[in-house]
């Protein structure tokens, strides 16, 4: 159970981290307009991490099913949905995580159970 619970906030630390990291080097804030160009690489950029906060969460867990993806999709789904409705400004990145990245993390467990039968 311990093992189920680091995996899931290390997979959201990893998602979280690397988001905040994008914005501020790229200078673009998250809730702000942003160019095509800008949310095509935000999307690559956040699917790449979002895959790999998945895999991650699911080799800590090591278990041989989903759910802790599951869970860590509800955390990031959950908390873009919350800033949706409390934010100000332009939701593109809420809409990305909710409809994009969270189900790309589940994506990522899903590789490493098949990669590991």
């Amino acid at each position: 159970m311990i093992k189920n619970i680091l995996g899931v906030i290390t997979g959201y630390v990893i998602f979280v981290i690397s988001s905040v990291l994008f914005f501020k080097l790229s200078g673009v804030k998250p809730h702000s307009e942003a160019s095509a160009v800008f949310m095509f690489l935000t999307f690559v950029y956040g699917t790449v991490f979002s895959f790999l906060s998945g895999l991650v969460t699911q080799i800590i867990a090591k278990t041989k099913n989903l759910k802790v993806n599951y869970a860590l999709f509800f955390i990031v789904a959950s908390f873009a949905t919350f800033s949706l409705f409390k934010s100000d400004g332009s939701s593109w990145t809420q809409i990305l995580a909710i409809f994009v990245f969270a189900p790309i993390s589940i994506l990522g467990g899903l590789f490493i159970i098949k990669k590991t039968i």
